[in-house]
């Protein structure tokens, strides 16, 4: 093992596939990354317990462990790393968890290199975005209107935030306009991805405190050793590691707002310090004796009914009363409506402008797609889908090709029935007898095999042990369409 040099980026790829290993390697090395690759979860953990990796690309399947697993292993060793998490899109749900407990972003396989060079770039400099002090006036450079295939209202690439035109949208500013000129604290709840922290931005922009500070703090991305740390600071020496004096993120926030995201992962000690700091309006930092007075305004998000992680003795009750000052209900993006079409123009244009490309419109087929899928990751997976299609589009107009294919076949289930519960969320009927189940059971593995491979039926053949024609009868008999079948 050869030393890893700090002159230029380092990157840990785990993967038990070793000519992917080989192939990312090599792109990431041409690009003048330092590179590592481990095959396991326990290898890529000696490695990280050696090294101090700036970013880290991990499969979501691994021999000895899996990705959440090993996530969390990663964030008790080396909290600040960022971990990117590499998953077919059968598995999107399991992603948008992965998101939930720390991960830093996902991207779906087949992966594109170019994809994952802006991740991983994007990953390298969120130290440097983590705190935002917005020069943005509560106008129309900041809050737009448009739908797809409207290029003269198109948003702009900096935009901070993109309202949408349904009557939930509507609902969502006014909620926005009456409570920012106060300092209420709020609540914002919805499901991870569905943009809680733009309300919590633009609730900021509109305030009286907008000229100060908006610091945002991943509250699922905190160990519970280092949480307070990072909220209230420390001073040299109060604890193994604090080689230095630290100033916590309340301090740097004072005068503006502090928004706490995915606020329910806080363990029950930070949180009786988060109220005495609300309550008080002071904090102290870890091994000091003095009181540092603030003037902050919190924010906090959740994906979690507190009111439920409250009677479960999860989450403090006074700590939630001191909080739901006010509520805000962000809706997931199936329950919206045309503001998909507005959501994805704006991504659009996100992605031309980060990859210096100049596609112009999304074929009226992809269109009919987008607000047929039922979004499981929301904004952040639309996002991600708009930035993928981009990549691929070969002109100026993405076409279903550049799709991956269970959005596509998710649009089919809805008319056809064509493809298994393994792509949907709705509950079906359970297998009555033996031979139901495990033809149900058959089924499911082909079609995720088929998933794996990108349909690439001599590699689904090959990892399901059969061969080619077998694999071809059972598609036929379980009516699994090709990745290449038309409608």
């Amino acid at each position: 093992m050869t030393q890893i040099t700090k002159m230029r980026p380092s990157v840990l790829i785990i993967d038990d596939d070793p000519t992917f290993c080989l192939m990312l390697k090599s792109f990431l090395s041409k690009k003048d990354f330092e590179t590592e690759t481990a095959f396991s979860g326990a290898e890529a953990l000696n490695q990280v317990r050696k090294h101090n990796f700036d970013v880290v690309l991990s499969d979501f399947r691994l021999p000895d462990t899996d990705g959440l697993e090993l996530l969390e292993n990663i964030r008790e060793i080396k909290p600040g790393t960022p971990v990117i998490i590499m998953t077919s899109y059968a598995d999107i749900r399991i992603a948008v968890k992965a998101m939930k407990i720390g991960a830093y972003e996902y991207v779906t396989k087949p992966v594109n290199p170019d994809e994952i060079l802006l991740i991983v770039n994007n990953a390298l400099t969120r130290d440097k975005e983590k705190i935002s002090v917005p020069n943005l006036q509560p106008s129309s450079e900041v809050v737009t209107k448009t739908g797809i295939g409207n290029k003269k209202n198109a948003p702009k690439s900096g935009s901070a935030y993109v309202e949408g035109s349904s009557d939930s949208a509507n609902r969502i500013m006014q909620y926005i306009d009456v409570v920012a000129p106060t300092n209420l604290s709020v609540i914002i709840n919805g499901e991870s991805g569905t943009g809680k922290e733009y309300v919590a931005k633009m609730v900021h922009q509109k305030s009286n405190r907008s000229h100060k500070p908006f610091v945002s703090i991943d509250c699922g991305a905190l160990s519970k050793e280092l949480a307070a740390s990072e909220l209230f600071g420390h001073i040299k020496g109060s604890f193994t590691g604090a080689i230095s004096d630290k100033t916590g993120q309340f301090v740097y926030a004072d005068g503006g707002t502090i928004f706490l995201d995915e606020i329910g992962n806080l363990s029950y000690e930070i949180q009786v310090q988060l109220l005495r700091a609300i309550q008080e309006r002071r904090i102290r930092k870890i091994g000091s004796n003095q009181d540092v007075e603030i003037d902050v305004r919190i924010i906090v998000a959740t994906n979690e009914d507190l009111q439920e992680a409250v009677k479960k003795g999860n989450f403090r009750e006074d700590l939630y009363h001191r909080l739901n000052e006010f509520t805000v209900i962000v809706p997931s993006l199936r329950d919206r409506g045309t503001d998909i079409d507005i959501f994805a123009e704006h991504f659009l244009e996100l992605a031309n402008a980060e990859l210096n490309k100049d596609v112009e419109d999304f074929d009226d087929e992809v269109k009919a797609i987008f607000r047929k899928y039922s979004w499981p990751g929301n904004l952040r997976e639309l996002r991600n889908v708009v930035r993928r299609a981009v990549l691929l589009a070969g002109g100026k107009t993405i076409k279903k090709e550049t799709l991956p294919h269970e959005i596509v076949f998710e649009k089919r289930e809805d008319q056809s029935n064509a493809i298994g519960s393994v792509f949907n969320n709705k509950q079906t009927e359970a297998p009555s007898d033996l031979k139901s189940l495990a033809e149900k059971t058959e089924r499911e593995l082909i079609l995720s095999t088929l998933v794996k491979v990108n349909y690439n039926k001599s590699k689904a053949a090959t990892l399901l042990k059969i061969d080619r024609k077998t694999l071809y009868n059972k598609m036929k008999l379980y009516k699994i369409l090709s990745g290449n079948d038309e409608e």
